[in-house]
């Protein structure tokens, strides 16, 4: 029995030692040499979005512009909107409020409101005689309210001593 275990036993030895042996034997040159990383790619610069031409304002949407109250608007919790005629497009007027800047389309409501739709659709801001807000329509939220311009705060002062005037006697 001695006599054929000893060559299985052999056998085993060396199977179990020629893969160890492979394992620490010199690397060969081509594994030494480190491998190369592709050069990164440079980007190319990002193109101008262009922005869609503005439709040419009509007669109704000059006149609306010309009924916006431009400059500045003093809003609830000390916050600002600025109003400006849009300079790339006549008719059209640029409202700002801290970073943020829309181009908006004025339109005259048939209520006398005047509405300044934003032209990407997103923003509204309303212009009456006392205040004027700012709304995004797609969250269904005002952005910021109680905005008085200086015709407005004019209107409210001339409304507010109409009503605390004494009616004249006969």
């Amino acid at each position: 029995m001695r006599h054929t275990l000893t060559p299985i036993l052999a056998a085993l030895a060396v199977l179990l030692v020629l893969p160890a042996a492979a394992q620490t034997s010199a690397p060969t040159p081509a594994a030494k040499a480190p491998v190369k990383k592709p050069a990164a790619r440079k980007r190319a610069p990002a193109a101008p979005v262009q922005e869609a031409p503005l439709a040419a304002a009509g007669a109704e949407q000059l006149e609306a512009a010309n009924a916006a109250h431009l400059g500045d608007y003093d809003c609830e919790f000390d916050q600002k909107v600025m109003l400006q005629p849009y300079a790339k497009a006549p008719g059209y007027i640029e409202v700002k409020q801290k970073a943020q800047a829309w181009v908006m389309k004025p339109v005259m409501s048939s209520t006398g409101a005047l509405r300044l739709e934003d032209v990407k659709g997103r923003m509204l801001m309303i212009q009456i005689a006392n205040k004027s807000m700012v709304m995004d329509t797609q969250l269904g939220q005002r952005l910021v309210d109680g905005c008085v311009h200086e015709k407005q705060r004019a209107f409210i002062a001339t409304q507010g001593s109409l009503l605390t005037t004494e009616p004249t006697k006969p």
